[in-house]
């Protein structure tokens, strides 16, 4: 099992409902609104790479007001 950490900045006054939408995503273990840099983070896992990637792309991207996502991989 692959895990990473996705970072997610929304449109203003978009969080809550974006969160909403990323906790009903396969592959999503917990996604939280946070303060800082960015508006969401989400933890998901996949068995490949390529699993996460589709996550991210097929997934969190295609949710309303989603913009700029970073993902980071665990490496432990």
């Amino acid at each position: 099992m692959v895990r990473a950490y996705t970072t997610v900045i929304t449109g203003t006054g978009a969080s809550e409902d974006a969160l909403a939408a990323i906790r009903e995503l396969d592959g999503v273990t917990e996604a939280h609104v946070v303060a800082g840099d960015f508006d969401i983070v989400a933890e998901i896992e996949a068995e490949t790479v390529r699993g996460l990637q589709k996550i991210v792309t097929a997934g969190i991207h295609e949710i309303e007001d989603v913009g700029t996502t970073r993902t980071y991989i665990q490496m432990d």
